[in-house]
């Protein structure tokens, strides 16, 4: 920071004349709170200070008078507590000062003014903190752009101390800061504003805008955001998300509409009075001119004088002293009466006719001639019938607001409907009727004119009118106890242009609610009437046909999903499709889509595939070239990456002590550099990696000193540091899938948790893109890999307690403690696993994982809780809990891709051969129970043993009998000298069903004992026919068959699609019921849009894989895709 800069501070109450010498004013600028306001005079060299503090209107004389000697100053700004900071050209070197105004010469420092080398922004917010931008040295000549916010509460050496860092990416340019903690960045055609609070960012895309110049100006609500760009002004709709207006700053009739909004004038109207006030451009002579006349007239203020607006107030600079206006108080008056006074003027005289001219007609079209964007919006499709929005809107706001109207109002047409009551005099009756007046009001007059009268629909019973909507100035909606009904007025006659009835209960609301589901249906049912001849070059109707289809548009298509109306689904996709290639910043209609999903999923799973391909590889601004690390691929994330580096304060300070070191005392410097080497070597990989984890949490930057700490790092780094590649970035077209609603319970949410679009649906085709896959790996690489290592880590401790006390000799104080952290640890486990299965029984079970995570949870522990109240040991359950706990532990490997793929083909393979599993499981019991009957014992053989009897079965005539021989005698037999086995329950297994099922089984895998030779085949011919049966149908066919089928299966599942299916579960399960329900609400975790890197080597690899696969879909974004071609330089042979 330079300190040649002669400051010369007074307190003055002189006129305006003498303190600028009658010099120009160059600047205006006013503090956040509009307490304070400082005027520069580049000629005289002069700032002079005005105090509004406690002047909530009226006038101020000067405060401060600060001379400045041989300084070009760039810009300046001013806090409420009277602190000036400027940044100034010195030397062909940008210079910060900051001084306080009131307290003589008193100069401020800020704590880490030494890494500044080129401050380019600066300004206060609200809270009085200093916001300022500069570049900062970076390794390898790279300078980093770092914004330091700064406290300004006083410290004794005058000197602020830094409270945050942030790092703006460098291919972004820093237009402005609001008072309001919001930064406005500009990078390819983009404008973004980013919060500093909540680290939410906006993109506001705008594709003819090469580069921001100095006359940008951007003004914010929370509500909408205005730009200024040149002679275009741009709001757009935080709410919608969506540009709503592009207006040229010098067409009154499009401004005339505009700054009739409430919400809309205190935005505009800075930016239409620019802050140079000496400027007598265009926006002179548009409609401001006359109404910021009218005012200062009406105000007896000089029509020359200089002024500064912000959203409040406007400070009006006169002769001697400055006035402070209230502009809430003091609305300009937008009529078109305010015209008349244009005809004085020959320039502008036609301007003028033009308005009154049209004095008898609704001036609700943008004259096509002065406005380019009509002849756009004049050519624009719509798939959806409008009216579709508008009633679909009367249904919902009736349903959650009843109300009673009368009359509805729209520019120059006013309808008014009430219910009347007539006697017919023949019957001596009296009905009920729909009164319908249109009225009209010319520009030059405050009073309405009936210009036409009509009556509907005479019933006897009560009606009551619901709700009523304009679709435009001619067509109204009304919603009665009696139906719904569409009139039109075509200028002279009101006529019914449709007419539906629907259930209703004489306006009781609770069956009006039971009714509204058939009511929908039965009106989306019958055409509504014919909108291709209704204008739509509108831009404000334009505007309510799409806020309508953002507001209703995800119920509206779930209510055409689920009652299978299919014009009407492909309608809404075809137009949320079209908003958003015609405006890329529309990207909020994609989200209507995306919201549905699981119900597509569900009816209609070919959208899914259908829109997977067409929005794969597109974005929502130019497509732009750019060198990354070469292990960026498919690498994830948000617009603009603005890193936040406070963290990094404590290492800033350290960083900043050496720098003092180096330069007070370079031996000692040297010597501690030194040393910090040499403790550095044995410890290398353990610093290295620390490091590394320090670096990547933002605990310490890489701000450019000579420390050892983390040159000897850098050093390293930069020599093995990877390639640079060309990628061109992407966003990720599912808006708004992985974010969860925002309304939460949390006893609620710990257990039954909401869902978000990413839980609910689960789909092959979604994953089969890169898109897919860049989702996952954001979410694994965010906190999924985190979480997973805990649980794993969790279930060792639970594997390794268990084991151990079942597997090793111990002290009976050593087990039991073994035994009670099993219990635990899987209790714990458990619950997890009746969380899940509360959340969707059903879910669950389809999951077959879920088995194995169930019987190696409830029987380990179950086991353990036995062994340890009764110390009795069952050997047998702790053998299959041993068994079910190393299968779990081998489950926890399918994370891997290399793992993971087996796993996916083997739980894939088994539930698409699970039906012919179950087929050939009741052939086997049907055989089963066949030689059951056969081999049956017909006599009670435990009970009654006895050889020789005439049961063939019998265990006693199937053993075997051993004779002795007598040698001496030539071999022969010894009489009744024999040796018997004694029969058991396995020598004739089928003695029970039981065990012949496992003979069977036995038989199927090549075990023939329970059936050879025990029964002779000669005498039992049926013996003889089950066996053949058996092998050849069971051995042979279903075997092989089987075999076939289990090819297929594999075939089909193994590739990527499948394990990347399987690690959405395991992410789905961490995010429900591990995630704490405000930690699945983080933005940084769970973002609204993303954006991902790709090689351009490896695109071109996948567009092809693609074409040859006939996937390479351009039917929606021919133009979007054409350019990513061109530039991958790719040629399509058209057949």
């Amino acid at each position: 920071m330079a300190v040649s800069t002669i400051i010369e501070v007074s307190k003055a109450n002189k006129n305006l004349q003498n303190l600028h010498n009658s010099k120009p004013i160059t600047l205006i600028e006013v503090s956040p709170n509009e307490e304070y306001l400082v005027t520069y005079s580049k000629e005289d060299k002069s700032i002079i200070g005005w105090n509004f503090k406690g002047i909530n209107e009226g006038k101020c004389y000067s405060d401060n008078d600060v001379q400045i000697s041989d300084v070009n100053l760039r810009q300046i700004c001013i806090s409420d507590n009277q602190i000036l900071a400027y940044i100034y050209n010195d030397n062909d070197d940008d210079e910060l000062k900051i001084i306080n105004l009131d307290n003589k010469q008193q100069n401020i420092e800020l704590e880490f003014d030494e890494f500044s080398c080129g401050p380019f922004y600066c300004t206060f917010n609200t809270k009085n903190e200093f916001i300022f931008c500069s570049d900062v040295s970076g390794r390898n000549d790279v300078d980093h752009k770092i914004i330091w916010i700064y406290s300004t509460q006083p410290t004794k050496n005058n000197k602020w101390i830094c409270k945050s860092i942030y790092k703006i990416p460098n291919d972004f340019r820093l237009i402005s800061a609001s008072n309001y903690d919001r930064l406005y960045l500009f990078s390819n055609h983009s404008i973004y504003e980013w919060n500093i609070i909540t680290e939410k960012s906006t993109k506001i895309f705008i594709e003819d805008v090469n580069e921001i110049k100095k006359d940008v100006k951007i003004l914010s609500d929370g509500k909408f955001i205005c730009l200024r760009i040149s002679d275009r002004i741009i709001i757009y709709s935080i709410e919608l998300e969506i540009i709503i207006a592009s207006l040229d700053k010098n067409n009154d009739i499009q401004l005339y509409k505009f700054m009739k909004h409430p919400g809309l004038y205190p935005l505009l109207l800075p930016l239409l009075l620019r802050d140079n006030v000496q400027d007598t451009g265009a926006n002179r002579k548009s409609i401001m001119k006359h109404c910021w006349k009218e005012y200062l007239d009406h105000n007896q203020i000089p029509n020359e004088c200089q002024s500064k607006t912000t959203a409040k107030y406007a400070f009006v600079i006169l002769a001697d002293y400055i006035r402070k206006i209230k502009l809430e108080n003091s609305r300009l008056n937008f009529s078109y009466q305010n015209f008349d006074g244009l005809n004085n003027n020959s320039d502008e005289s036609s301007d003028s006719n033009k308005l009154n001219n049209e004095n008898d007609k609704v001036i609700e079209v943008l004259d096509t001639d002065e406005c380019e964007d009509a002849k756009k919006i004049k050519k624009k499709k719509l798939f959806v019938n409008p009216y579709i929005y508008v009633i679909y809107a009367l249904f919902q706001e009736d349903l959650s607001k009843p109300t009673n109207p009368k009359e509805i109002i729209k520019n120059s047409i006013k309808w008014k409907i009430e219910i009347v009551e007539r006697v017919i005099e023949k019957e001596v009756e009296i009905v009920k009727l729909i009164k319908l007046q249109v009225f009209k009001k010319s520009s030059a007059s405050v009073k309405w004119d009936l210009i036409c009268e009509s009556y509907s629909h005479p019933q006897s019973e009560e009606i009551v009118i619901r709700g009523i909507k304009l679709f435009n100035e001619n067509n109204i909606v009304i919603l009665t106890t009696l139906g719904l009904f569409i009139y039109n007025f075509n200028g002279k006659t009101i006529s019914l242009n449709y007419s539906n009835s629907l259930k209703s209960n004489t306006g009781k609301r609770e069956k009006y609610e039971k009714d509204l589901k058939y009511n929908l249906k039965k009106v989306f049912s019958k055409p509504l009437p014919n909108y291709d001849d209704i204008e739509i070059s509108d831009e404000l109707f334009m505007k309510d046909i799409k806020e309508s289809l953002l507001k209703y548009g995800v119920e509206l298509l779930s209510f055409a999903i689920k009652e299978h109306k299919l014009e009407l689904i492909e309608s809404i996709y075809e137009e949320c499709l079209t908003h958003f290639k015609e405006d890329k910043n529309d990207r909020m209609f994609l989200s209507i889509i995306i919201f549905t999903m699981p119900l597509l999923n569900k009816y209609y799973p070919e959208y899914i595939s259908r829109y997977s391909l067409e929005t794969t590889m597109i974005m929502d601004s130019s497509y732009n070239m750019e060198y990354q690390n070469n292990n960026l691929h498919l690498c994830s994330f948000q617009h603009p990456q603005i890193v936040n580096l406070t963290r990094s304060i404590l290492w800033t300070k350290y960083l900043k002590l050496v720098d003092k070191l180096e330069d007070d005392h370079m031996m000692t410097y040297y010597i501690l550099s030194v040393l910090t080497k040499l403790l550095i070597l044995p410890i290398l990989p353990i610093y290295f990696a620390t490091f590394n984890i320090l670096l990547r949490y933002h605990f310490i930057n890489d701000f450019y000193t000579e420390d050892a700490l983390s040159s000897f790092y850098f050093n390293i780094f930069d020599t093995f540091k990877t390639q640079t590649l060309p990628t061109i970035t992407f966003m990720i077209p599912y808006i708004k899938f992985v974010n969860y609603p925002k309304n939460y319970n949390w006893f609620l949410e710990l257990i039954r948790p909401q869902s978000s679009p990413f839980i609910k649906t689960i789909s092959k085709d979604i994953y089969k893109t890169w898109n897919g896959e860049v989702l996952i790996n954001f979410k694994w690489n965010t906190y999924g890999k985190y979480y997973y290592i805990i649980i794993w880590i969790g279930f060792l401790a639970f594997l390794g307690c268990f084991t151990v006390a079942a597997t090793i000799p111990l002290d009976e104080n050593i087990k039991k403690n073994l035994l009670i952290s099993s219990i635990i640890l899987g209790s714990f486990h458990l619950v997890q696993e009746f969380r899940q299965f509360i959340y969707n029984p059903i879910k669950w079970v389809y999951n077959y994982w879920n088995f194995f995570d169930i019987g190696a949870y409830l029987i380990p522990t179950g086991t353990s809780i036995y062994w340890l109240f009764t110390n009795n040991e069952i050997t047998s359950w702790l053998s299959f809990s041993c068994l079910l706990l190393d299968i779990k532990f081998l489950l926890f490997f399918r994370v891997f891709e290399s793992f993971g793929i087996y796993f996916a083909i083997i739980i894939s393979v088994a539930k698409q051969i699970i039906s012919f599993l179950v087929i050939l499981f009741f052939i086997i019991i049907s055989f089963a129970h066949a030689f059951l009957i056969l081999l049956k014992p017909k006599s009670d053989y435990l009970n009654h043993p006895e050889f020789n009897n005439n049961d063939p079965n019998n265990p006693w005539n199937l053993i075997n009998i051993y004779n002795q021989i007598n040698q001496t005698e030539n071999g022969t037999l010894i009489q009744n000298a024999s040796f018997i086995q004694i029969p058991n329950e396995n020598t004739n297994m089928f003695t029970d069903y039981r065990t012949a099922l496992f003979a069977i089984y036995l038989f199927l895998t090549g075990d023939q004992s329970a059936l050879s030779d025990k029964w002779t085949y000669k005498d039992n011919p049926a013996f003889v026919i089950l066996i053949v049966l058996f092998s050849f149908l069971i051995v042979i066919y279903l075997m092989n068959l089987f075999i076939g089928l289990l090819n297929i299966a594999i075939e089909k599942d193994n590739n990527r699609v499948s394990y990347l299916i399987q690690k959405v579960e395991i992410l789905a399960e961490i995010e429900l019921f591990y995630l704490l329900p405000n930690q699945r609400r983080w933005n940084i975790w769970f973002p609204e849009i993303m954006y991902y890197y790709a090689n351009i080597d490896k695109i071109r690899e996948e567009i092809k894989k693609l074409i040859n696969e006939n996937q390479w879909n351009t039917d929606k974004f021919l133009e979007i895709k054409k350019q990513l071609l061109n530039i991958l330089n790719i040629q399509i042979k058209n057949n």
